[in-house]
Order: structure tokens, then sequence, then C-alpha cells
């Protein structure tokens, strides 16, 4: 279902490497997941641990965090070869160091959708209604999609006072908004020496600024000077343009206080909050100066991704049976059948698979109710037991 309705919006299936070189890996762009990446260590003889000093020595590639960073090394690769814009769709697992816990996991599957070379806001309004029905043909209903720019992030802390070095750890500690509450980001950002000024101006914003396009054309004035007109004014087109368009049930709101951790975003930013989770299945962004850092001329593009285990994990908690598109048959085999018998069993087996059905032929356990128990389980509904005549 996930491949169908993307392929319905235009993307085209493709598929990238599980290892990148270090270097890309930690190229200052994936924020906090680049402490989490599961390194490698080099083969053979450019292993020289004997000679060694650090860690650079021993390491020269690590598994992908994401396919965000695999996709556009690909695109500065064989831009010459796609079309524009290339609107690429990648279902793959990734690797992070983490914690495991609800919905968090080291090894787990992203899928993403991508526009590449297309510079208009067409690009934000396909990836959310993409993504959208996409959830509204897995029936969820309660979900939001949180929505800001960066650079009204950048612009309030401009306006604030706050100098330009300083950014990351202001939006770092802008992004616990929802943990520690309002005075809680005044205390770090306090602890961490920023003027009580600054700090006051900043978080009066947040008061004032409300969730919806308003909150959008308010910050289009209350930051003249340090936002261009056009920042609001494209979130306002987007937001205007889903909410008309929209096939599927959701809300959608401005955030003022969506961060998003990854450091290569550069415009538009967005998350799917759900009420069941509790946190984010999904988001995504635009990010048009990754490629560059491949090909030295930046490159138009912006992304949306869900995360595979946390739908699939709100799906069974709610009841969802995994719909079974094929009938799976099971032969089971008693020792000793004569030679013919089983060849005419293998091919009737190969006849059925022929027509679509999932066949497995297996040799008959001494349990024979243990394994049929088994293979029950497992989603066969016809099981063959194949005595000796």
């Amino acid at each position: 279902m996930i491949k169908e309705t993307y392929k319905s919006f235009g993307f085209s299936s493709m598929e990238t490497p599980c290892v990148e070189h270090i270097e890309n890996l930690l190229s200052k762009q994936g924020g906090e997941n680049e402490k989490l990446i599961f390194k490698i260590l080099k083969r053979g003889e450019k292993l020289k641990l004997d000679t060694a000093e650090c860690e650079a020595d021993l390491v020269d590639g690590g598994l992908r965090y994401d396919l965000t960073l695999p996709l556009s090394r690909y695109y500065a690769n064989h831009a010459n070869d796609l079309p524009t814009p290339f609107k690429a769709l990648q279902m793959g697992n990734v690797w992070r160091a983490d914690r495991p816990q609800r919905g968090r996991f080291r090894q787990f599957m992203q899928c993403d959708i991508d526009i590449l070379g297309e510079p208009g806001n067409i690009a934000e309004i396909e990836l959310i209604l993409a993504t959208t029905t996409l959830l509204d043909r897995l029936d969820f209903k309660n979900f939001t999609i949180r929505m800001n720019d960066r650079r009204i992030l950048k612009a309030m802390a401009a306006y604030s006072g706050f100098e330009e070095k300083d950014y990351d750890t202001v939006f770092i500690i802008l992004d616990k908004m929802d943990k520690i509450g309002l005075e809680g980001v005044a205390e770090e950002l306090l602890a961490n020496g920023y003027a009580q000024e600054s700090i006051d101006k900043y978080l009066e914003l947040f008061k004032v600024i409300t969730n919806d396009i308003e909150g959008v054309r308010y910050c289009k004035e209350k930051l003249d000077g340090f936002l261009s007109p056009e920042v609001a004014e494209g979130l306002c087109e987007i937001i205007e343009s889903v909410e008309d368009v929209r096939a599927a049930e959701f809300r959608i709101s401005f955030d003022p206080t969506l961060v998003r951790g990854m450091s290569y975003y550069t415009g538009t930013i967005f998350e799917i909050s759900m009420d069941e989770f509790g946190g984010s299945v999904g988001g995504g962004g635009r990010y048009d100066e990754m490629i560059g850092k491949f090909t030295g001329q930046n490159t138009p593009a912006c992304g949306f991704s869900i995360g595979f285990e946390r739908i699939v994990m709100l799906l069974l908690e709610r009841g969802y049976e995994i719909p079974q598109q094929r009938e799976k048959k099971a032969y089971l085999l008693e020792k000793g059948l004569d030679s013919k018998e089983v060849i005419n069993i293998l091919k009737t087996a190969q006849d059925e698979r022929a027509v679509g059905k999932q066949v497995a032929v297996l040799n008959m356990k001494k349990n024979r109710k243990f394994q049929k128990e088994q293979l029950l389980e497992n989603g066969y509904t016809n099981i063959v037991e194949c005595f000796r005549k």
C-alpha cells in the first residue's frame, strides 16, 4: 500500500547503499544523529592497529543514519541522467546507536519520498498530500502536521538579540519546549549565559504567536527586517493549498517551536504528531544545500519520511490485522514417501505458485500437532498432510 500510494503521486522506487564513507556521515549536517553512528573498521591491509593514533586511523565507513544523505550523494553523481524534478521513493533500514524503547530502535525502516530539483512550494504541497493520503488509507485520522521554517526560527532569534553563532544552542534548548515548558527553556537559556533581555524578548514571541495561518502572518509583520516576507507568504501558501486540496482527515498547524534536529534543513520543516504515540512518527523539510556539498552547486531538495516501525506498532496496538494477499498453503511430507509421490507434490506446488499462491513443502516432524500449530500462527490456512500409500 505504501509504494502504491506514493507511486500514484509520481514517485519512483530506488535504493541506496547501507554503508557510507565516514567523511560524508560526519559532515556536521546530521545534528545529534552524528553521535549515534555505527562506525566500521578499515579492512585488510588498511587496518593498522599497531600504528593507529586516533579513531580516524581505524575507521573509514559507517552505517547510514537516514536515507537523505545517501540520496543526495546518488543525485549528485547521476543528476544528468535523471528527470527534473526527480521524485524519489526509498524504503530501507537505517541504524542509530540509540537506547531502545517504545517506538525507538537501533535498526529501523524509513519510508522516504523526496523531490529534487524543484524550488517551488509545489514540492512541499505534494509531499504533505502524498504522506497524509497514505496515513488516511491506513485509517489514521487523529494526527497533526506541524509546520515551521528554519528561516523563521533564525529571524526570531535575531530579532531577540541572539548572535548567529549561538543559534544552534538556542534551538536545541527551544526543542525541549514540550517537555520543560517556557520556564524551563528560560532557565536553560539563562544557565548558558544569554542575556535576560534577549530571553524575555524571545519567549514573549511564543506567548503571542498562534498556531494557525494568522500566526505566520504575525511573524511576517513582527519580524520585519529580520525575515523576508516571501518566507512567510510561502508558508501561508503551503498551508492554504494543503487545506483546500486534502482528501484526508488531519489537522495542520504552524508551530514556531518546531526545530527538527538535522542541521541540513534550510527552509520549511514539518512533523507528524499522533496523540496515541505522544511524539513524532514522521517528518521532513527542505534541504537546498546538501547536494551542493558534493557538487559545489546547490540544488533545491525537499523530503518527507515516516517511521515504518512506529506506524506498524500503532496499527498493531489498535488491533489491525495485516491482510493476507496470497493464500498460504503447506504440504507436510511423511518420512519414507515414494520419490515419484514427492515429485508430483513438488510439481503441484510449482503450479500453485505460478498462479500467486504461497506454498511451502516441508518434511513432517514427529510432533505433527505442534508443527501444524506453528504453521497456522504464520498464516498457513491450508495444510495438506501427505502420507505413504
